[in-house]
């Protein structure tokens, strides 16, 4: 299977700039290192009517191209299963009903890292577990035998972080985030895996997950955000920051690219022309804040 990086938006909503420079940022990320470039829709939640085909307008509009077709999480849930089956069969499941609210409240396991699950639901008997069913369904949590994993990241370089049980699939049926995106990259030969760096911390779950997958783990470069005046990360609160509304005042697709460009030291222009000038070492390293139109 050939090497590839990708994008993977989530269909709810229009993309604004900050969503359209990542993008770019993994397209460029692919294509200067030979990889070919591939698009997933992860479409298990939140995913809204027609936000899908509006987010790919945009996406060819500031001339981000991808290999072969579109990949929808929501066609893919054998391999979810067939993933979360092998993790049972090796014992490395179990289940959990608590509420978030219980979590939230319920005291903190021994030497457990700050924010991760306390274990409420992990030694329950058999008799507990068949009470709390009828109470309410089960979400499956991973066993985790270690509670911090290390990644190395192009751009942060090793980046420890917290790894408790957390959850492989909700109490309403639907996989977790962190389960998906593990199991489609692997399958789609996704073997870079360029994104904005507020994922960074969730990320050594991951990569932990896929040890016990026996899944190589992908290039890690998780890219700075674009930000507000404010400094907090840009919304379609912000104002005009999709294309529709760029373009409503005035501001064409086109320059919306020279100027994302811009950001990252980079000439105006195609992609393609942009590549040859394209520089890991040489991006920005932190936020770019987005002033408006």
């Amino acid at each position: 299977m050939t090497s590839a990086g990708r994008f993977a938006p989530s269909p709810s909503g229009e993309l604004h700039v900050g969503n359209l420079r990542t993008a770019m940022l993994a397209w460029l990320f692919a294509r200067s290192t030979g990889r070919s470039f591939l698009l997933r829709v992860e479409d298990l939640d939140r995913a809204r009517a027609g936000a899908e085909a509006v987010q790919l307008r945009d996406l060819e509009a500031v001339g981000v191209t991808w290999d072969g077709g579109v990949v929808r999480q929501t066609a893919r849930g054998r391999l979810y299963e067939d993933a979360i089956g092998r993790l049972g069969d090796a014992g490395l499941t179990y289940e959990c009903f608590c509420t978030r609210r219980e979590i939230q409240e319920a005291p903190s396991a021994p030497h457990a890292p700050q924010g991760a699950y306390p274990g409420t639901c992990r030694n329950l008997d058999p008799a507990e577990r068949e009470f709390k069913r009828s109470i309410r369904p089960a979400a499956i949590r991973l066993r985790s035998a270690v509670q911090e994993f290390t990644v190395h990241d192009v751009l942060h370089g090793e980046f420890p972080g917290v790894v408790d049980d957390f959850v492989l699939r909700r109490n309403d049926g639907v996989v977790a985030y962190n389960l998906a995106v593990v199991v489609d990259d692997a399958d789609q030969g996704v073997d870079q895996v360029v994104r904005g760096d507020d994922l960074l911390p969730s990320t050594p779950r991951q990569a932990y997950l896929a040890s016990l997958l026996n899944i190589p783990l992908p290039e890690y470069a998780h890219v700075p955000l674009v930000v507000n005046s404010d400094g907090a990360r840009l919304a379609k609160r912000d104002g005009a920051v999709t294309l529709a509304d760029l373009a409503g005042a005035g501001v064409s697709a086109n320059a919306v690219r020279d100027r994302l460009l811009a950001s990252l030291n980079l000439p105006a222009g195609t992609l393609e022309q942009a590549l040859a000038a394209f520089n890991p070492a040489t991006l920005p390293r932190q936020p770019w804040v987005w002033s408006g139109p």
